[in-house]
């Protein structure tokens, strides 16, 4: 048993804890309060009235599958080879060595969504990864949070170029249109019993089909998002959103359709047209509407330790200090799908946490321990 002592403790959506303890036990939280008592034999880490929070959540990145510092090499996000490709798998290509993870380590991440690229429509499952000291990625990743898509210029440019479709967004949306109502009348056959000829495409996108699995939809102009979501209407389709950089322009569109976004990297330089509106208005009007969102750095668009950053520059923007507290933590966890396990401090959870040399929100802060499940992940050596 583990117990962390002597915590200012921020649940995220219980409060604060003044001079409290966390136990653990099996990798959970067993106990946290004021006056919890210490079992004899337990290990003891005394906090000294730092604060200790939720580890964070980093919904939409692709470490360890587009690698630091690799090149061409490390670059194993995108299978551009047709604009369809769900039957790829973001964990076939996954280095758990990347240098990636010391880096989310450090910053207090402790758990990862990771994508493939946004070059296809269909671009193929993504998972959530615990960030354990780990070489077997199978050991790290907790389950699969749905299959990325892409809308606006990265599919129509990556096959426009090579003079294929989609190269327009016209195309885009009838392409995709095209390999859903195959999917869909697939699906159909195979519940009548009938025995379709085996396709690996259609296969793949039975979880979506079958609502078992979201969308997870990158999209940055306003009019990209309205297809997206006029599409997945048409077939009835679970979906989440990524970027939504023009989402500003659009809250009562978001408000109306109860979307749930990821929102970033906004302290990324517009790399595009379609992007070149980047900042912090579609996070501000967001959170003063009550659409539902977290924040992300796409690592490595943006170094997933700057997630922390982007939350505390929102909060200097005007956001409050607990909600932009939970757009790193139990806000990324409910837009993979893990609400239940990580992403708050609650007795039965996941025992995910980070202590923190100073204000969590502060960029003067480093994370001074990194939990995962009860073990320590990385620990500060403080010259």
């Amino acid at each position: 048993m583990l117990a962390v002592i002597n915590a200012r403790i921020n649940t995220v959506t219980n409060g604060v804890i003044e001079k409290g303890t966390l136990l653990v036990k099996d990798g959970k939280i067993a106990k946290l309060g004021a006056d919890v008592q210490v079992p004899e034999g337990a290990k003891i880490i005394d906090a000294a009235g730092r604060t200790v929070t939720p580890g964070i959540v980093e919904a939409h990145c692709h470490a360890g599958i587009n690698e630091k510092g690799l090149g061409a090499e490390g670059r194993d996000a995108n299978e551009a080879t047709s604009p369809i490709t769900p039957w790829c798998n973001a964990k076939d290509a996954i280095n758990m060595l990347a240098d990636d993870f010391n880096e989310f380590r450090e910053a207090g991440i402790t758990t990862a969504g990771v994508l493939p690229g946004s070059a296809n429509l269909l671009g193929g499952i993504g998972v959530a990864v615990k960030l354990k000291k780990t070489s077997i990625v199978d050991e790290a990743v907790i389950k699969e949070t749905g299959m990325k898509s892409a809308y606006g210029e990265n599919p129509k440019g990556a096959y426009g170029r090579k003079n294929k479709s989609p190269s327009t967004r016209m195309g885009n949306a009838a392409v995709m249109r095209e390999a859903l109502l195959k999917a869909q009348q697939y699906l159909r056959k195979k519940e009548a019993g009938e025995n379709p000829k085996f396709n690996k495409s259609y296969e793949a996108m039975i979880p979506v089909m079958k609502r078992e699995l979201p969308l997870i939809i990158h999209c940055h102009r306003a009019d990209d998002i309205v297809t997206a979501v006029r599409v997945c209407k048409e077939f009835n389709l679970r979906y989440v959103l990524e970027h939504v950089t023009e989402g500003y322009l659009i809250v009562d569109f978001f408000v109306d359709n109860d979307i749930d976004c990821a929102v970033g990297p906004t302290m990324h330089y517009g790399s595009k047209v379609e992007n070149k509106e980047r900042d912090f208005r579609t996070p501000i009007l967001f959170a003063r509407e009550g659409v539902k969102f977290c924040f992300t750095t796409d690592h490595s668009v943006v170094s997933g330790r700057h997630l922390r950053t982007t939350a505390g520059i929102a909060v200097s923007r005007g956001m409050s200090e607990d909600l932009a507290l939970k757009a790193i933590t139990i806000n990324s966890a409910r837009h993979i799908g893990l609400q239940d396990q990580v992403g708050s401090l609650e007795v039965g959870k996941d025992a995910d946490f980070v202590v923190w040399s100073g204000h969590p929100l502060a960029f003067t802060t480093f994370a001074d321990l990194t939990v995962v499940e009860g073990k320590v992940v990385y620990e500060r050596e403080v010259l």
